[in-house]
């Protein structure tokens, strides 16, 4: 028995596009409110666009807006629509299991739909009634691309608030669905849904899931960037994502001539895309160290040019990891990053060092439920005349959390603080290290560095991705080593 994804990728093969052809018969585009009105207008469409659509997306409200003739005049679209393009109901369905088999009854073998949208907020057993049969499939709103979706999907899932086993650093509600939904898919017939126009989320979700198919609303109307998205979203194979588009196409002159269009660019990145990956040279930094280096160049928090430092010296670079907190989920990925680095040590507290590491320990705190202690710059001169803030005892351990290391000075000042105070310190952990030396140093006074990157691989992966001129990495590569 086929799945329906590979019906899906059936169909996309033999047309080569990746185009999903909404079918919104909103009141405003209908002559009339009426279901034959509706049954028409999404027929045309169908007519115009049938040999570049990837799938038809019809969206349920619109029709039983119309009444009892809406509902009849659904049924006669989805009838029309040629057998081998698969037919994806937006209904975004989600109640509990007997509740959600009779909706998937319905949709299924009263409308005869391919694939349905659904809500995961009641959990497994409101979605396995969508998926026991194979050809049928489902996607599952993970990051939706309306303006309010944070409120709830940007969550951050503390590992103590829920019940079941889930492994990793707290994260985002919406990162957890798509988990759950990765296990879930056993009949290759269950995908995401996530906004074209949340290109981060997109990223974070194909990271973590190079397989799952993704259904990306939000081209066309809703102003998402297409090439980004495409970008964020694809397989390694440029599979993997479905682009629905409605009113740019039913809105325009020519619906069917933008059908094209929107194919044609869709294709145009897509093989962009393929040669890019055939051209570049294997990077010596994993894909979550190119998304961090990317922003973090993206951003602001490496500049290139000319800049003069404490020592009176003219740089070529700059580092300011400060601008992380006008970027909270740059600063959310990067407390992952920590995570990473911390969750094999053995500790009590994290110790953060004034000013730029107390927001990055911070977001790992939270991520990780650690508790978070910090050396002053300055003693109090009153009260408890505190060298150490935060709740701690006498011969607990602490890692030291910073943004970025060079010689390791300020961080031994930290430590004596920290160490007079009964802790005991054994890791240093840092986003970036700019410096071949620090590690070795440290590692002589009984202190063990970790850092996410280094400024080395970082001017390696600009030099080889072209992101920075190979004469102004040249400077830098001059400047570091004193010539």
């Amino acid at each position: 028995m086929n799945s329906f994804f590979s019906r899906l990728e059936t169909r996309i093969n033999a047309i080569d596009s990746l185009l999903c052809v909404g079918l919104d018969p909103h009141g405003d585009d209908l002559p009339e409110n009426s279901g034959q009105a509706a049954r028409d207008f999404c027929l045309r469409l169908i007519e115009q666009t049938a040999e570049v659509a990837a799938a038809y997306k019809p969206n349920s409200a619109f029709f039983e807006v119309l009444g009892p003739e809406g509902i009849i005049a659904l049924q006669e679209v989805i009838r029309q629509i040629p057998e081998d393009i698969p037919v994806i109901l937006d209904i975004k369905r989600g109640d509990i299991s007997s509740t959600a088999d009779a909706y998937a009854r319905s949709a299924f073998e009263i409308l005869k739909a391919d694939a349905v949208t659904i809500n995961p907020y009641l959990g497994r057993d409101s979605i396995l009634p969508f998926i026991t049969n194979p050809e049928k499939g489902a996607f599952v709103l993970c990051k939706t691309s309306n303006p309010g979706a944070a409120e709830l999907q940007d969550l951050v899932v503390s590992q103590q608030m829920h019940s079941v086993n889930l492994k990793g650093p707290n994260r985002a509600l919406y990162e957890w669905v798509a988990d759950f939904v990765r296990d879930w898919n056993i009949h290759d017939n269950l995908g995401l849904v996530v906004g074209a126009t949340q290109v981060e989320s997109l990223a974070k979700v194909r990271l973590n899931d190079p397989r799952t198919w993704i259904l990306a609303p939000g081209i066309g109307a809703q102003g998402g960037n297409l090439p980004a998205a495409l970008r964020a979203g694809l397989r390694n194979d440029s599979m993997g994502m479905l682009i629905p588009v409605s009113r740019a196409i039913s809105r325009s002159d020519d619906p069917r001539l933008e059908a094209q269009k929107i194919r044609e660019a869709i294709n145009s990145e897509r093989f962009s895309i393929r040669r890019g990956k055939q051209t570049a040279k294997p990077s010596t930094l994993s894909n979550f160290q190119q998304t961090i280096a990317d922003r973090l160049l993206d951003i602001g928090c490496i500049k290139f040019g000319q800049f003069k430092l404490k020592s009176g010296d003219i740089s070529p670079i700059y580092l300011d990891l400060r601008k992380l907190t006008s970027h909270p989920d740059l600063l959310l990925q990067v407390g992952r990053a920590y995570w990473s680095l911390l969750e094999p040590l053995d500790f009590d507290h994290l110790a953060a060092l004034p000013y730029a590491g107390m927001p990055v320990a911070t977001a790992v705190s939270l991520l990780g439920n650690w508790s978070m202690v910090y050396p002053r710059k300055e003693e109090k001169s009153y009260g408890t005349k505190a060298q150490v803030e935060g709740v701690f005892s006498e011969g607990e351990t602490a890692v030291v959390i910073d943004d970025l290391i060079t010689t390791g000075g300020s961080k031994l000042e930290a430590i004596k603080k920290l160490t007079d105070n009964g802790l005991i310190i054994k890791d240093i952990v840092v986003l970036i290290d700019r410096s071949s030396n620090a590690k070795v140093d440290l590692k002589q006074l009984g202190y063990q560095l970790h850092a996410f990157l280094t400024l080395p691989d970082l001017l390696t992966y600009y030099q080889e991705t072209d992101l920075v001129e190979k004469e102004m990495i040249s400077r830098v590569r001059r400047f570091l080593n004193g010539e």
